[in-house]
Formats: C-alpha cells, sequence, structure tokens
C-alpha cells in the first residue's frame, strides 16, 4: 500500500464511530440554508410518499393523544360513582359498562395508532433508502469523472469518509431523526391543543415553564457542542493511527516500534476518552434537567388543579388526563433539541458530500470523439508543456518521436518526470500546450476510455483485486474465455505455481493479496497485461521484485509481448533496457539526452553519469 493510502484513514465513523455521533469535526455546516435546500432536491421527487409520512404521523399521534383524555372520563366514571357512595347516596352505582365501552375504545385506539406508527415507518424507511441510494449513486458516477490530481490532492481515508460516514449520518438522519421531528411537532401541536380543551388556565402554567426547557437546553448544547467536536477529532485521529499501524504492522515490528506505537495509541485514545466522556456527560444532562423543569410544572399543575377540583370547576379525570399531557409536553420539546443537534451534523455531512459533487471534472469528451479502428502505435508529442500547479511548469516543449513496435525507456532520478509523461499519454491529466497524437489521431478527440484501452500496464507497485485468480487475470479483457486465461499465465510462467496452490485458479486472494509472494502477485499483473493484447504497453521495471530465475522467464515473456507493440519502459536499473530503441533521459521534467544505450554513453552525459554510478565496479561491456 503507498504512503498515501497509509496516511488516509476511514474518518469519525470509522472502525472505532458509528453514524449516530454528532457529526465531523467542525461540525457546523458553513452554508446551513443552501446545504439544506440543496439536500431537500434529492427529496422532492419523493414528495408523495412523504405526504403520506405527514399523514400517517398525524393519525397515529392523534390517536395516542386523545386516549388520556378518553382514559380521564373512565376515570370520572368510577370516581363520581364511588363518591356518591361514600356520600351515602342509596341509588349509587359504578357504570362498568361505560367503563368497558370506554376501554374497548381506547383498545382500538392504540391499535389504530399502531397501525399508522408501522405504516409510517414502513414508507419513511423507502423514501430515505432510495434518496440515499440516489445521492450514493451520484457520488460514484461523479467519482470516475474526477481527474486523478483530485485523489492525488487528498488521503484515501479522507474521501471514503465522505463517501461512507457522512452517507451514513445522511441516511441515518432521514430515516430516524426526521421521522422523529415530523412525530414530535405534531405531539407538541397535539398536546397543547388538548390541554387547551381542559383547562386554558392549566396549559399557560404549563407553557410558563417553557423558557426555561428552552434555556436549558441550550445552555447544555453550547457546553456539550465543543466536546462533541474535540470527540470526533479525536476518533478520526485512532482510526488513522490505528489503519497505519495495521497496514504497516511488518515494518513496525521490524524496527520494534511496537511500544512507541501503543504510546501514541494510548495517548490519542486518552484524548478520546476526556472529550467522549465530558460530551456525553454533558448532553446527558439534559434529560435529568428537563424532568427536573417538568417536575416543576407537573407540581404546580398538581396544586392548582386540585384547587380547581375543589371548586367543581373541572372534573377529576380531566386532572389526570391534563398531568399526563403536562408530561408529555416537554418530551417531544426534548427531542426537537437533541434532532436540531442531529441535523446541524447532517447537513454538515451533505455539505461534505456536495464538496465532492462540485469538484472540477476532467476536461468534458469531444462531442463527436474520433476512435482508431486497427491501432498500430505510433506515438508523437508535439511541443508538450505541463505542470502540476498554474505557472510552474514540469514540462516544457518537449518533442518525442516514436514509431510502431519501438522500445522507449524513459530515466532518469527521482522526481524526473518519468511518471509523469505517462499520465500525460493516458490523459490522467490535461496538457497546458502542445498536442500528443496516436497513430496521428489527438489523444483529446478520443474518448478516454477509448484512449486507455489501448494501454497494457505492469507496474512495479502491483495491484490486485480481493477474489480468484482467475478473475485477477481476466480483469486484462472482458469476457476471456478459460483457455485465454490459462495461455496468458502460461506465456508470464505464472501457470505452474497457481497449479501448484490447493485451489488453483480458485484460489482467492485476500483484500491486499499477501497470501502469495510478491514475485507471484508481479507474475499475475503481467499474465493480465498478457491477456490484455495491448497496443501500447507500459512497464515500470516490472521484473524488479523477482528472483533472477524467474526474472529470466519473466524477461523472455516480456520480449515476446513487447514483439511488434510500442513499449514505455520506467527504468530503474539501467542494465535492463541497453537494447531499446530509443531511451529518454529526463531531468527536472525536460528530455536532455536521447538516443540509445551506445550513443548516449559516447556523449558522456547526463545518462552516462547515471549509468557509471550504478556500474562503478562493471566494466562496460559494449
Amino acid at each position: 500500500m503507498s504512503e498515501k493510502q497509509r496516511k488516509g484513514h476511514p474518518g469519525p465513523g470509522g472502525p472505532f464511530g458509528g453514524p449516530h455521533g454528532p457529526g465531523m469535526p467542525g461540525a457546523k455546516a458553513k452554508d446551513f440554508k443552501g446545504t439544506f435546500k440543496r439536500l431537500a432536491r434529492y427529496l422532492k421527487p419523493h414528495s408523495g410518499k412523504l405526504l403520506i409520512v405527514l399523514i400517517a404521523a398525524i393519525l397515529s399521534t392523534i390517536f395516542s393523544i386523545v386516549s388520556p383524555k378518553i382514559l380521564g372520563n373512565a376515570t370520572t366514571i368510577l370516581f363520581d360513582g364511588l363518591l356518591a357512595r361514600m356520600q351515602g347516596d342509596p341509588n349509587a352505582s359504578i357504570d362498568f359498562a361505560a367503563i368497558q365501552l370506554i376501554m374497548l375504545w381506547l383498545a382500538g385506539l392504540y391499535i389504530l395508532s399502531s397501525l399508522f406508527a408501522y405504516i409510517q415507518q414502513y414508507v419513511m424507511a423507502g423514501v430515505a433508502q432510495r434518496t440515499v441510494y440516489d445521492l450514493r449513486k451520484t457520488v460514484y458516477d461523479k467519482l470516475g469523472k474526477l481527474p486523478l490530481k483530485y485523489f492525488d490532492s487528498r488521503t484515501h481515508g479522507e474521501t471514503l469518509s465522505r463517501v461512507t460516514n457522512d452517507m451514513d449520518n445522511i441516511s441515518n438522519t432521514l430515516q430516524q431523526s426526521l421521522m422523529q421531528m415530523i412525530t414530535s411537532l405534531v405531539t407538541l401541536v397535539g398536546v397543547i391543543v388538548m390541554m387547551l380543551t381542559i383547562s386554558p388556565l392549566l396549559t399557560l402554567v404549563v407553557i410558563l415553564t417553557l423558557p426555561l426547557s428552552v434555556i436549558v437546553t441550550i445552555l447544555v448544547a453550547k457546553r456539550s457542542q465543543g466536546h462533541f467536536v474535540a470527540q470526533q477529532k479525536h476518533l478520526g485521529d485512532l482510526n488513522g493511527h490505528v489503519e497505519e499501524m495495521y497496514t504497516g504492522h511488518r515494518v513496525v515490528k521490524a524496527f520494534g516500534r511496537e511500544q512507541q506505537s501503543l504510546q501514541k495509541f494510548d495517548q490519542v485514545n486518552d484524548k478520546l476518552y476526556e472529550a467522549g466522556w465530558k460530551s456525553q456527560f454533558i448532553s446527558g444532562a439534559i434529560m435529568p434537567l428537563m424532568s427536573f423543569v417538568g417536575n416543576i410544572g407537573y407540581v404546580i399543575v398538581s396544586v392548582v388543579g386540585g384547587v380547581l377540583v375543589t371548586r367543581n370547576a373541572i372534573q377529576i379525570g380531566d386532572i389526570q388526563a391534563f398531568i399526563q399531557y403536562s408530561r408529555q409536553f416537554t418530551q417531544p420539546i426534548t427531542q426537537l433539541a437533541n434532532i436540531a443537534n442531529v441535523i446541524q451534523s447532517t447537513i454538515a455531512s451533505a455539505e461534505r458530500v456536495f464538496e465532492v459533487l462540485d469538484e472540477e471534472e476532467e476536461v468534458a469528451e469531444d462531442s463527436a470523439p474520433k476512435s482508431i479502428r486497427y491501432p498500430q502505435g505510433d506515438v508523437s508529442f508535439q511541443g508538450v508543456s505541463f505542470g502540476y500547479k498554474e505557472g510552474q511548469h514540469l514540462i516544457e516543449d518537449m518533442n518525442v518521436d516514436v514509431r510502431h513496435g519501438q522500445t522507449v525507456a524513459i530515466v532518469g532520478p527521482t522526481g524526473a518526470g518519468k511518471t509523469t509523461l505517462i499520465n500525460l499519454l493516458m490523459r490522467f491529466y490535461e496538457i497546458n500546450a502542445g498536442r500528443i497524437t496516436i497513430d496521428g489521431t489527438d489523444i483529446t478527440s478520443m474518448e478516454r476510455g477509448e484512449l486507455r484501452s489501448l494501454f497494457g500496464m505492469v507496474l512495479q507497485d502491483t495491484w490486485l483485486f480481493n477474489g480468484t485468480i482467475r478473475e485477477n487475470i481476466g480483469y486484462g479483457r472482458e469476457n476471456a474465455t478459460e483457455a485465454e486465461i490459462i495461455r496468458a499465465a502460461e506465456a508470464a510462467h505464472a501457470d505452474h505455481f497457481i497449479r501448484t496452490l490447493p485451489d488453483g485458479y480458485d484460489t482467492i486472494l485476500n483484500e491486499e493479496a499477501s497470501n502469495i509472494s510478491q514475485g507471484q502477485k508481479q507474475l499475475l499483473t503481467i499474465a493480465r497485461a498478457i491477456l490484455a493484447d495491448p497496443a501500447i504497453l507500459i512497464l515500470d521495471e516490472a521484473t524488479s521484485s523477482v528472483d533472477t530465475r524467474t526474472e529470466l522467464y519473466i524477461q523472455k515473456a516480456m520480449n515476446d509481448l513487447m514483439k511488434d507493440r510500442t513499449s514505455f519502459v520506467i527504468a530503474h536499473r539501467l542494465s535492463t533496457i541497453r537494447d531499446a530503441d530509443l531511451i529518454l533521459v529526463m531531468n527536472n521534467g525536460s528530455i536532455v539526452e536521447k538516443g540509445n544505450h551506445h550513443e548516449l554513453l559516447e556523449q558522456g552525459g547526463f545518462y552516462a553519469d547515471l549509468y557509471n554510478s550504478q556500474f562503478s565496479d562493471q566494466p562496460e561491456v559494449g
């Protein structure tokens, strides 16, 4: 794995995080209103279903809210009957038939409430998952259109965090918090209406406790927010450290740095513990404080209500119902306060996702793209200039002509621009000036997919995916037959070692293909390139990871593969490119020398110095 990959980490929701946290570091959105509107556009196609959710929520809540009032009627009937008996009324009795009827009504209401709650949950789950599905698809399509410089300038962990953790945060909010917000709002309005129907005076008493509830919520939320932000920051640091140590565990063990690794883990873990403890403790104080405020209102309602009952201004059953409503009054307020924090975090997550969608894409394809029906492999660089940063050119006015079947070696010190040349050829980066042609066709007039299909690559840093050996070789050409895959493996001298494995071609490579040797990995990538049968080959010291005996076999297979094929070889060991038709010597982005091996040695310039530095103790055999 590359250094860049090691530095990347999954972000706040990684192996130790979850989608329910308060969000990413700096969990407040920069443009809340704009991002909210943009996210709402993804919900717009589901407006009909959202209306069903709203109606179901209203009905479910209404059926649930009227229940205390009806139950209060039963209490009143029971109380009146008992009171009459206690007062010595000979005709007094308790109307159990009426109470039984009320109980049946209540059972029906609770069943209906549950039914509509189920409908609400079912429909909202579909809306949430479809919305996130569409958003994920949009992001994935976008990633395929982003230029290589986007990925080169960011850690893999950062990109993964945006398309996984942030997306999960959005998904959970849409499915849970949004539905809870609708229910809480309807409940709050419904409870206030029901309380007003019972006693406007008592309703006023309860509402007077509302400002106190709001003040408590705001104070606690402000205190906890900073700790939540710190928690997510330390969580990201911990995830990054764990991934870094896991992917580089061999190096850590080889240098005996396990103790330092554990010490750093403990330091970050302690910071995470401290921030996590404070954030959870402070935010957890909301419920006890809200209960305290609610109890104040409960006590006042009980006292005032008792006075009203003694004056026959209100029935005792209504007092019972009102007390239930007053207890329910603070719950949706608390929920809405918590949801406000979650939504703030979700909008921040959506903003991070939209930042990816707003990134500048690759230059648009030509409206009438050209294609090369029978590619030969003639490549020409004509006055090419390029720089990664504006105004800082790495390559200046490069002119190179490569004929079909030639082998071109690119040599030079680290950072000279060897890989940059290949990136430009495959149009991973766009040139600033000049043109590059293949068989006389400007590569900017071709579709990128077709252009890149002309190339086959064998790199020093092998890439194999989690799958069978057959699938990894077959990746070189779609719909390749079993016989073609085996022939490619034989040509790469990989067939023998594959058949010695317990499952042969069905052997499953793990995520990093660490269950086979580095040399065997290279053999498989070479077999893949052979199967692809490209017009142009790009080789990055393809045999550097194999033993000397295997290298001889591979070199022979590569020579057979390179016959009648244009090949670009990025060379590190100059001994491997003595027979190249053309050697491009690069330094500081410019081609300082070009020619074949003997011509360049005779010039006694930069190439000769490089070559002699590698073989200073070996006499040149011309």
